[in-house]
């Protein structure tokens, strides 16, 4: 049985690896094609071209390399028609991904289509599952909500489990807190984010809410784990800090980081399960261009952002969107879960909840993954 599977980013790079290594234990005869990066190649995937070229994202990035991604999508397409495989396997990117899908299914209609990664239709653009619908059959979601959006619309869905359950939890961290002169301190993470435009917009805030918290827990200290490509960025816009972070580019650091932490600054986004994972109560804190906020809120289907809360069907983890982005009501929030007061709490119920349900303590959802597409072919 031959696959043909698509990344085009590193995060889809783990998910495919990790289904490959499933697939591979439920069916050894299984043979693979595509596109990945290094993680899927080093499980037997020979790509059809760097996967890199894939992984932009904005209308200024992709617009010069426009021609070159149409010319990737016809090459995948035309790799799938000739090799005939039992199905192909696209892993989120769905702006490239479903053309790709589309442009197979109109040459070749009874190619059988699976979409690793639902599309977030519960938030906003409830469309998109209408028209992802006419190209994909089957789809494997991370989130156990959203099969019923996916089935409403005609394919076939299964939850397989989110792979933040699969994500290595440091065990303890109380002798690195000493190494790095935190003692018993409070510990406090930041989080602004992982791209230029969220970092700019949130650092500020989170440095301003820093120094109130200062005012009341002195020896205080922050971490800040971030990513090489913005490092730069995010040591110009700490160094007014009133306390200098502890920058944190190495994984493992930023795990024991996560470990070491007693309340967290963040940005939207999966983070949060990241926290939820180590039980770290929280804040959420986001911001972005006036239009861009209004026509956010204008779109969509809910009332939270925070994926905790919206797994755990709880609102136990605060927001602060907008124009409520600000220290003055955020630090207050922050000084209550650090006093370790009933909210603190109730996040670590809402936590062990959504852990829980994405799968925690169970089958790896790589298996999970492979098991589900087995089962549709």
């Amino acid at each position: 049985m031959k696959l043909f599977l698509i990344a085009g980013e590193p995060s889809g790079d783990r998910l495919g690896a990790a289904l490959m290594a499933g697939l591979k234990t439920l069916a050894p005869e299984v043979r693979f094609s595509g596109v990945g990066g290094p993680l899927m190649q080093a499980q037997g995937l020979q790509s059809l071209f760097p996967m890199e070229e894939l992984s932009v994202m904005g209308i200024a990035e992709v617009l010069p390399r426009y021609a070159a991604l149409k010319r990737r999508i016809r090459e995948c397409a035309t790799a799938v028609i000739e090799e005939e495989p039992a199905a192909v396997i696209t892993i989120d990117s769905p702006d490239f991904n479903l053309r790709v899908a589309q442009l197979v299914r109109m040459q070749r209609p009874g190619q059988k289509t699976v979409h690793y990664v639902a599309p977030s239709v519960w938030a906003w653009r409830p469309k998109r599952a209408e028209k992802m619908a006419k190209w994909i059959d089957h789809v494997l979601a991370l989130l156990p909500f959203e099969p019923p959006y996916m089935t409403a619309v005609g394919m076939t869905c299964d939850f397989v489990g989110h792979p933040v359950v699969t994500e290595p939890v440091a065990s303890d961290a109380e002798a690195w807190t000493y190494r790095e002169g935190l003692g018993k301190a409070p510990v406090l993470l930041a989080l602004p984010g992982s791209r230029r435009s969220e970092v700019t917009r949130l650092a500020p805030v989170i440095g301003e809410v820093m120094a109130r918290i200062r005012q009341v827990h002195p020896d205080a200290g922050v971490l800040l784990p971030t990513i090489p490509a913005i490092e730069g960025l995010v040591r110009d816009l700490t160094a007014g800090w009133p306390v200098a972070p502890r920058i944190i580019l190495d994984p493992e650091e930023k795990r024991v980081a996560f470990k070491a932490a007693d309340v967290a600054i963040a940005a939207s986004g999966t983070v949060s399960l990241e926290l939820a994972a180590n039980r770290v109560p929280m804040v959420i804190a986001y911001d972005m261009a006036k239009v861009s906020m209004w026509m956010m809120r204008r779109m969509a289907l809910i009332d939270t952002v925070t994926l905790v809360n919206l797994v755990s069907d709880t609102r136990h983890v605060p927001e602060f969107l907008g124009k409520d982005c600000r220290a003055d009501r955020i630090a207050p929030t922050v000084l209550s879960l650090l006093a370790g007061e009933g909210n603190a709490i109730h996040q670590r119920q809402a936590m062990e909840i959504t852990m829980q349900r994405l799968g925690e303590g169970g089958e790896p959802p790589g298996l999970r993954a492979a098991r589900s597409v087995l089962d549709f072919l």
